[in-house]
């Protein structure tokens, strides 16, 4: 959808143009105090959430918020300010606010505007990802999609599910435009729309919760409530009877969904932040093998309705496609302009981080489905669910809370809980043995199931 009608569609109280002229208005009147560089962007969202628990609404929340958020820099020194009121008076105060923070501020030598080489073009910022398709959807339609969601998870197995936490549906909406002193202008809108719910099975101490859920840019990709439902009741039928196992040292599937976390863990410790202030176990990683020698990263900002796509970053750094990861070997960082600065480095257009990962093997074949991963695994642990943040992003320490099931001769035995699983993230990374073909796309990240070929598991 163009940028004019994204912007006149329903659900937006201000145009485009509007927020040109914000823009426009803050930077002139940065000049006109004797900024030497200063960038401003203008932004909106709305949206609806409805919930619903066993059967009754629950929830309904409208939201809708706006912001002018105004950079002044005096050379090296910056300073920030943001207001939610767009008169012509309110932004003179946030300008000088920001110019006043500015003049206090001590000179940081990495701070500044990219350099102009690095930012989109006109051309390259208005290109079109088609990430703006607005859900024109009101509370009550909004209900009954939760409610048949609900409904489809209680009539799995209407002995079994007992309870519910209820369903969810959300319709988000937003739209921006940027500029700065060098010349960067560049807007778009873009939607996201859920469905979800998280069905009980069991009574009493045997207990057992799942959920699912699924999210897109346009609401006609959304799976149907039904299918939801019951895949999530599934989930929490096949937990039941959980127990925990002796404590062992196995193989550790992990279920595709939470396998897009590993993949977040090495953007992390990839992320110019971490690494200009030593805070990662990846530093001076840069051709340096950090995955299995089978592994290949791919970023690709450009997929049409991507959770992660974007013409450029948030600071008008154009993005590219590239190859972050090849056969194990690191080929990049993930930097704005700032920890690029920090690093003698030049930015990679990260700046509010990575654009649509995928992680694949080269051992990958088309029949290796779940069923092939768990030959593959054939005794050890499947984990369908990870507790705590137990990572340090500075030693490459990993110990997380699990539940998942015990796996005997490529099979499932039985539901397993209160286990925690451990390890070195730079081993791990290493030790990833096998990659599924049932890929799954979690946020911008995208993987199948990752095998890793020995963890300690802390049991009974």
């Amino acid at each position: 959808m163009s940028d004019h009608r994204a912007t006149t569609a329903k659900g937006f109280a201000y145009t485009r143009e509007q927020f040109q002229q914000c823009v426009e208005d803050a930077l002139a009147m940065a000049r006109k105090l004797g900024a030497s560089d200063a960038g401003a962007e203008a932004s909106e969202g709305t949206g609806l959430s409805v919930s619903v628990r066993k059967g009754e609404l629950e929830n309904v929340e409208r939201n809708r918020d706006k912001s002018l958020g105004v950079a002044v820099y005096l050379g090296r020194r910056r300073g920030n300010a943001s207001t939610s009121d767009f008169s012509q008076a309110a932004i003179e105060r946030t300008v000088r606010a920001a110019y006043d923070i500015a003049r206090f501020t001590a000179e940081d030598p990495a701070a500044g505007l990219p350099d102009e080489a690095d930012l989109a073009t006109a051309q390259e910022a208005s290109r079109d990802l088609d990430l703006f398709h607005p859900w024109d959807v009101d509370a009550e339609a909004a209900a009954e999609l939760a409610h048949r969601c609900e409904a489809a998870a209680l009539a799995t197995d209407r002995r079994r599910i007992t309870n519910s936490e209820g369903a969810g549906v959300s319709a988000q909406q937003s739209h921006f435009f940027a500029g700065n002193s060098r010349g960067f202008r560049g807007g778009y809108a873009s939607s996201r729309h859920s469905l979800s719910v998280a069905p009980i099975a069991g009574r009493g101490d045997g207990m057992q919760r799942d959920a699912w859920y699924t999210s897109m840019r346009s609401a006609g990709e959304l799976a149907s409530p039904e299918a939801v439902g019951r895949y999530a009741a599934e989930r929490a039928l096949s937990r039941l009877k959980s127990h925990k196992i002796p404590t062992c040292e196995v193989p550790v599937l992990f279920e595709s969904p939470l396998a897009a976390g590993l993949l977040g863990a090495y953007v992390q410790a990839t992320s110019g932040g971490a690494l200009y202030r030593k805070a990662s176990f990846l530093v001076d990683c840069l051709g340096k093998p950090v995955l299995a020698d089978h592994l290949d990263v791919r970023e690709d900002p450009f997929i049409l309705r991507g959770k992660a796509s974007a013409p450029f970053d948030d600071e008008g750094v154009r993005t590219r496609a590239r190859t972050v990861v090849e056969a194990g070997v690191a080929q990049g960082y993930f930097l704005s302009s700032y920890s690029a600065r920090k690093l003698g480095m030049r930015t990679t257009g990260h700046a509010g981080g990575s654009q649509n990962l995928t992680l694949t093997s080269r051992l990958t074949r088309p029949k290796d489905d779940l069923d092939a991963m768990l030959r593959k695994l054939h005794r050890g642990l499947f984990v369908i669910e990870l507790m705590g943040q137990g990572v340090n992003y500075v030693t490459g320490d990993y110990s997380r809370g699990a539940a998942g099931f015990w796996v005997e001769k490529g099979k499932i035995v039985h539901p397993v809980e209160e286990v925690t699983i451990a390890g070195h993230l730079p081993q791990m990374l290493r030790q990833i043995v096998a990659v599924g073909a049932d890929a799954y796309t979690m946020g911008g990240k995208t993987t199948g199931s990752i095998l890793i070929e020995k963890m300690k598991v802390a049991g009974s």
